[in-house]
């Protein structure tokens, strides 16, 4: 069995046809397969992430038994994710956050934290969570209540990474390894529907790891 990762932008790339070539090619080596656009806001993490996962298996009947986790768990807050305190280092310059105040639509009205997201035209939406992490992504995309750019260990929050994940390399490493990660609570339910799908056959007790909501830095 396998499961693919991608942008939720495969599903209509050229009319379809890159993702047929795809289904097509995974049939031919002998793959029973599936896909569905999942979100990580779904799975309790406070990140926007749509992305496309494909789920293959070689056993007709194990895809039979399969079913995509197709649950909505309550968000964690960003007051649990975002740090107390942090350095200099992540905020904006006047001229920046100014230059946010004056974008933002005013009718968007949160309790903080907010993260304020800029998107490709320069307009600027505010959110209780934050948009993607990008990996190629300006340091400025997203800024928490539109002051400071998140830290690493925030950003790895956002994606469901524990604690014990040490920090390793500069802030930009840090940016690409996180804007190309998958939500780990989403992937981790998928493998555990592909584990119980193998397993039914075999009379075995559902297996499962996680519990929601998902919370993997308490």
């Amino acid at each position: 069995a396998f499961i693919l990762e991608n942008v939720k932008q495969l599903k209509g790339h050229q009319q379809g046809q890159t993702l047929q070539i795809i289904i097509n090619t995974l049939k031919d080596l002998g793959y029973y397969t599936d896909y569905q656009i999942l979100n990580a806001l779904n799975f309790g993490l406070p990140q926007k992430r749509e992305r496309m996962l494909i789920v293959g298996l070689k056993n007709q009947a194990h895809h039979h038994n399969f079913n995509w986790p197709l649950i909505k768990m309550p968000m964690q807050p960003l007051s649990e994710i975002l740090e107390k305190s942090v350095s200099d280092f992540y905020y904006a310059s006047d001229k920046i956050k100014q230059n946010r105040l004056e974008k933002v639509k005013l009718n968007q009205k949160y309790d903080q934290p907010t993260i304020w997201h800029e998107n490709k035209s320069g307009n600027i939406s505010v959110y209780p969570y934050s948009c993607a992490l990008r990996a190629g992504a300006s340091y400025n995309y997203l800024l928490v209540n539109g002051e400071r750019r998140l830290t690493e260990r925030e950003m790895l929050r956002l994606q469901g990474f524990p604690e014990s994940y040490k920090i390793v390399g500069s802030y930009q490493t840090m940016r690409k390894l996180t804007g190309n990660a998958i939500a780990i609570p989403c992937v981790a339910t998928v493998i555990d529907s592909v584990i119980n799908a193998i397993l039914v056959n075999l009379n075995v007790k559902k297996f499962s790891r996680f519990s929601f909501p998902y919370s993997v830095w308490e």
